[in-house]
């Protein structure tokens, strides 16, 4: 069974940090798996804010870059996200996902239909 546990998340005020981690188990092996992080408010569309292919290239969208970096640790089957400067905009739940490294996952890795494996999510919130 395919596993990807998040925490980390919190309270902050803005330009704070946090860091958020994604603990994978199961079948997805962060090795060879393209990860990623995205982030959803309530009744909101989710967007991508982090991914990371196998080789440990990352992509970022504009809204988050020189903020936000993704990393991962093989050894541990875990992926990171750490957030500087965070704003009260950041606010949202944050998911970290799976999915097989194709083409298309090059393409558009920050779309979320990339994506096949799900996190249950980790909260943040930015106060002012």
């Amino acid at each position: 069974q395919v596993q990807l546990v998040e925490s980390g998340g919190g309270s902050v005020q803005a330009g704070g940090s946090l860091r958020l981690s994604c603990v994978a188990s199961g079948d997805t092996n962060v090795a060879t798996a393209c990860m990623g992080w995205f982030r959803q408010a309530p009744g909101k569309v989710r967007e991508g804010v982090a991914t990371i292919e196998r080789g440990g290239r990352p992509f970022y969208p504009d809204s988050v870059m020189g903020r936000f970096t993704i990393s991962k640790d093989n050894a541990k089957n875990t992926v990171y996200l750490q957030m500087n400067n965070l704003k009260p905009e950041d606010t949202d739940m944050y998911y970290c996902a799976a999915a097989i490294c194709t083409p298309r996952w090059y393409i558009s890795s920050l779309n979320p239909s990339m994506s096949e494996t799900w996190g249950q999510g980790t909260q943040v919130t930015v106060y002012s």
